[in-house]
């Protein structure tokens, strides 16, 4: 999502009246919240989200917990979300995965992304980034692909929820080579198998890769925007390798169990928008990838929707049927 100057100036605005009225009005909150994140310490969106919640605990006068649920490809973050009383004081970070991917590759999800999440604000855009051990050499992605099908080699690629598993189908498709998926709960233990040669390819946030990246213990094969990441210039596009139809991107947003009411709601949003303008989010993300994702309630699920549809495209494009 573009950062425009007109969503800053409304933000900041709401920041000045969060500040003369402040956001625990009506009561709400007068408790610690607790922000659940679906995935395993240490990688860039948990890094990112604990960043938020210390923004958010400043505006709202209240502890807000991360609480890493990671595990079943966020399944267990639902959980807690939806054992949960629906009364704002429980939040999910939910990636593209949860609110979008999940839908269209399991028969038996235990929840409805649309029913039973309720849109608060988007978080963090970006685009999934494409790494390969050092022993891969140099060689460009699409030679890399067409070696591994003439020597009747599937390739091991890592991932961390049904989205990167999804985006490892489609790059096997590139080409037409077998793709072996070995599932994490993370990136921080994926990208550790990678740089020891344990895996042909991984798929991440582009934060988790971004230093190993920088610092040469990783090979950047190419990421997944229309554009270059402006943090890994050096890095080409599926585009520019020559697939003009692979772009796709990753996301994360806040959500509450449905059913939380309105007024809870907006409050929520109104918080997060002001805390995603914050000096000390600015100057954190100015030197990482991403930009921030300024959509809430109502027009967040309406981008959630279409982002099911692109995914469910996706899928139809790699040959892979809901499971």
């Amino acid at each position: 999502m573009n950062f425009t100057r007109r969503r800053m100036t409304q933000a900041l605005a709401l920041g000045a009246g969060l500040a003369a009225l402040p956001v625990r009005a009506a009561g709400f909150p007068d408790r610690p919240i607790r922000m659940i994140l679906p995935f395993s310490a240490g990688g860039g969106t948990d890094e990112s989200s604990r960043s938020y919640a210390d923004e958010l605990q400043k505006l709202l006068g209240v502890p807000v917990i991360a609480d890493n649920r990671p595990g079943a490809s966020g399944l267990v973050a639902i959980n807690a979300l939806l054992s949960a009383p629906a009364d704002g004081y429980t939040l999910l970070v939910a990636t593209n995965s949860l609110a979008a991917v999940n839908p269209v590759m399991r028969k038996d999800l235990p929840y409805d992304a649309f029913k039973d999440l309720q849109p608060i604000h988007g978080l963090l855009n970006s685009a999934p980034v494409i790494s390969a051990p050092l022993s891969s050499g140099k060689e460009p992605l699409k030679q890399m692909l067409l070696r591994a099908k003439k020597e009747g080699r599937a390739l091991s690629i890592g991932n961390y929820s049904e989205g990167y598993q999804l985006l490892a189908a489609w790059i096997g498709t590139l080409e037409g080579v077998p793709v072996v998926h070995v599932p994490y709960k993370g990136p921080s233990p994926m990208l550790v198998d990678l740089v020891g040669g344990r895996l042909d390819f991984a798929i991440s946030d582009p934060t988790s890769a971004m230093e190993l990246v920088r610092t040469g213990k990783l090979r950047g094969v190419a990421t997944g925007g229309a554009e270059r990441e402006r943090q890994m210039p050096d890095m080409p596009t599926m585009i520019e390798l020559g697939y003009p139809d692979f772009e796709t991107y990753v996301w994360s947003s806040l959500f509450v169990r449905s059913g939380t009411p309105p007024e809870i709601a907006k409050k929520l949003a109104d918080a997060v928008g002001v805390a995603l303008v914050a000096p000390a989010i600015q100057a954190r993300n100015a030197n990482r990838p991403g930009t921030p994702m300024m959509l809430a309630l109502g027009a967040l699920g309406d981008f959630q929707r279409r982002e099911y549809e692109r995914f469910r495209k996706v899928a139809d494009a790699a040959g892979m049927a809901a499971r």
